[in-house]
């Protein structure tokens, strides 16, 4: 039997995860659980880059995202699932690759460049913000990874990595693979107010969030501007709301809402609650897992220390080959 092809990819834990999370890479990583090799972590040293001032409560956002994890059908008999912190060899990696990545590779980054203006009200200069992409190389392949599943925009991170793992294997013999961008197709899904979906912009639906929660979320969504009054014809296409129908509304369904909102036999009002009950029920069978995990904070704790374990010993043998390529 052909061995599987390894998978690496991670999240930071910064708080809840949202429906963006969840169409942009949570549910995409599900699948790939049952093809390939996959180990996928909890990047808490990544957290500390831009959210080094507050790290109060990132213990409580590690132990939270993975009962995410677990709660939306993430498996830890299919994949290994771990936490970047609990592998110090992580660390080693990144110090060795350091000393050997140009720093003009760094600054050229386009995602450093961007989060620099987005990110303005925080103090990014620091080695750690710039030097982030060094330790995401350490991340994927000091596991060997052979394909990192990301969108197009996150294209250039792994290209860096492949880059920094060319450039060791030049200078100490032929110990990394070269990992490939898996592209993937992803479900196009944004916050309430047609932004791009984030805990910071207030205008996200939490895959935690009650069902009152999110009756009340759903109801502040923008929906078509030119549509001002019940009686005027409105655009399905450019509303927020029929995008969301979309993923969680039967096809023969979505049709129909889409004709009476453009006959105005609809109102923005009904649509709204209509589209929320399908959502809460489809985040039912996640909610219902939440519940388990919550009840049993003993096996989620389990759960991380298998996988970390699992990975770690992974991460050792790497090391081993390292340290003897650099001869050190």
């Amino acid at each position: 039997m052909a061995q599987k092809k390894r998978i690496l990819s991670g999240m930071r834990p910064t708080g809840p995860l949202h429906l963006g999370n969840l169409h942009g890479a949570l549910a995409n990583w599900i699948q790939l659980q049952d093809e390939y090799d996959c180990f996928y972590f909890i990047a808490d040293w990544h957290a500390l880059t831009s959210d080094y001032e507050n790290t109060g409560k990132t213990s409580d956002y590690v132990r939270n995202m993975m009962i995410d994890w677990l709660s939306a059908g993430l498996s830890p008999e299919k994949s290994t699932l771990f936490v970047q912190s609990h592998i110090k060899e992580h660390a080693e990696l990144f110090l060795i690759l350091s000393m050997i990545t140009p720093v003009p590779w760094l600054e050229r980054n386009p995602t450093y460049k961007d989060q620099m203006v987005q990110l303005s009200n925080k103090d990014l200069s620091t080695f750690g913000f710039l030097g982030y992409p060094v330790l995401q190389a350490a991340d994927i392949i000091i596991y060997k990874a052979n394909c990192v599943p990301v969108g197009v925009d996150q294209v250039p991170h792994v290209e860096i990595t492949r880059e920094i793992a060319r450039r060791f294997n030049y200078l100490y013999g032929n110990v990394f693979p070269e990992p490939d961008a898996m592209l993937t197709k992803t479900s196009k899904i944004l916050g309430t107010d047609r932004r791009k979906m984030s805990k910071s912009y207030n205008n996200a639906i939490f895959l935690s969030d009650s069902p009152e929660k999110i009756s009340a979320t759903v109801s502040t969504m923008v929906t078509d501007p030119q549509r001002a009054r019940k009686s005027d014809p409105g655009d399905p296409e450019v509303c927020n709301v029929f995008e969301f129908h979309k993923l969680y509304t039967e096809s023969a369904t979505v049709s129909e809402i889409a004709e009476n909102c453009r006959s105005a036999k609809i109102g923005c009002v009904e649509c709204k609650k209509m589209m929320a009950q399908r959502l809460i029920k489809a985040l039912e069978p996640i909610r219902e897992k939440r519940k388990f995990y919550e009840a049993d904070p003993k096996m989620v704790a389990d759960i991380i220390i298998t996988g970390s374990n699992k990975a770690r010993a992974v991460a050792q043998e790497t090391m081993e080959e390292v340290r003897a390529a650099v001869k050190i």
